[in-house]
Order: structure tokens, then C-alpha cells, then sequence
């Protein structure tokens, strides 16, 4: 009877121990949700990335708006292009906004930190 006991709470050890793994991968792999939400995407062109990937997420205000989709090399100038795609329910970010790379937590994760431009029709800017 011991050694039935025993063999439950190692099956339970393993399970949380594997269910425990799944979520670091999970973590690092940057995944925060397995739906799908409409996006929109916006190109963006930098002189040094850094340490920027794939996966890293966009903030505006410290609120994450979207994610890097893509990060290429422009065949023209030669310098990265950042692809975002950035949550539909976001799409009215004006022209003039900006874009920085930051770097955030312990580990250095790195991301994009936009910053909200100005709208004025008076100097045609919308």
C-alpha cells in the first residue's frame, strides 16, 4: 500500500514539475496568449536594433499595443527594418508618434516604447 502511495506523488511531482517547465518555455518564448487578436502592421527603420527579436512587444505608456512581427534588412540603405503589428483596437495612432528601444526587468528584455505624437489639422498634421 506504501508503494502505490508513493508512486502517486511522484506521478503528481512530475506533472507539476512538467506543467512548470511548459510555463518557463511558455515565458521565454515571449507568448502571452494563444488567441489570435486582429492586428494592423507599421514599418519602422532603425539605425541599431541591438538586441531587439522578434516576438518583442510594443508599449505605449508601459501598456504592450502590439508586437515585432518581422525584423529585415532594408536591400536599399542597408539598415533594419522593424516590422509591428499592432492591436486593431489601437488604430488611431497619429503620424507624428515615435518609436525608441528600451530595455526593461532584470534580464535586459528589450522593447519598443512608442511615443504618441501630436495631431494638428491647422499644420496638417492628422
Amino acid at each position: 500500500m506504501q508503494t502505490r502511495k508513493n508512486e502517486i506523488w511522484v506521478g503528481v511531482f512530475l506533472l507539476v514539475a512538467l506543467l512548470a517547465a511548459l510555463f518557463v518555455c511558455l515565458k521565454a518564448a515571449n507568448v502571452t496568449s494563444l488567441r489570435t487578436e486582429p492586428t494592423y502592421r507599421l514599418y519602422a527603420t532603425f539605425d541599431n536594433i541591438g538586441g531587439l527579436k522578434a516576438r518583442s512587444p510594443v508599449r505605449i505608456g508601459g501598456v504592450v499595443v502590439g508586437r515585432v512581427a518581422d525584423i529585415t534588412l532594408d536591400p536599399k540603405t542597408y539598415l533594419p527594418r522593424v516590422a509591428l503589428d499592432i492591436d486593431e483596437r489601437y488604430n488611431h495612432i497619429p503620424d507624428t508618434s515615435s518609436l525608441a528601444i528600451r530595455t526593461s526587468g532584470l534580464l535586459g528584455e528589450q522593447y519598443l516604447a512608442m511615443n504618441i505624437g501630436f495631431e494638428d489639422p491647422e499644420l496638417g498634421t492628422t
